[in-house]
């Protein structure tokens, strides 16, 4: 069995969470800051944090063309949260000037499940995954007004999508790296190690 190296978009964000939760799931971890480091990457992780942030220093770092370049590639790529957002073709509350990578097409609603103390955790359902619900972590969530057609909806919370994959990119509105719960970072795996 292949153990592919994954790569943790390390600009913000909680990073070694997602670093902890690859490991865990037999992945290769990594941190990648850099062009160089993304390419020696066979997947990526975008991590929680505050999407405009990332999305700076993502152009600051030189990264947001290289990023773009791999996702249309071919690349596999979880967002979570903020990587939710990074990952969405359309955004909803964003920022005038702020940058996604797109990937998925949806619409992204950025804090839409509230303020920071507004903060939750709920169990869902998630398509594909066994072992009964998984634990979401909710901080100023974003959640997927629509889908097109090509997106496939694996997980609601409150009539509210969460969970999306189009392809081999993944996106979820909670943290499940926060929970010691590895089965959604262990779907993720396996789906990078049936594309090597």
């Amino acid at each position: 069995m292949t153990t592919p190296v994954i790569g943790v978009l390390a600009l913000q964000g909680d990073v070694r969470e997602h670093l902890i939760a690859l490991a865990a799931a037999d992945a290769v971890a990594r941190p990648v800051r850099r062009p160089e480091e993304l390419a020696e990457v066979d997947a990526l992780v975008i991590p929680g944090g505050e999407s405009t942030t990332m999305s700076k220093l993502a152009v600051l770092f030189g990264m947001l063309e290289p990023l773009r370049e791999r996702l249309a590639s071919g690349l596999p790529v979880y967002g979570t949260c903020a990587g939710m957002i990074m990952l969405a073709d359309k955004l909803l509350d964003g920022r005038e000037d702020q940058e996604t990578l797109g990937g998925i097409d949806m619409i992204v609603r950025r804090n839409a499940f509230g303020r920071q103390n507004e903060s939750f955790e709920a169990k869902v359902d998630f398509a594909g995954i066994e072992g009964g619900p998984v634990e979401g972590v909710f901080i100023r969530a974003p959640w997927v007004e629509s889908v097109g057609a090509s997106a496939e909806v694996l997980a609601t919370y409150d009539g509210h999508t969460v969970a999306v994959r189009q392809g081999n990119v993944l996106a979820t509105s909670f943290h499940p790296e926060l929970t010691g719960d590895v089965r959604v970072h262990a779907y993720f795996v396996d789906m990078v190690r049936a594309g090597l």
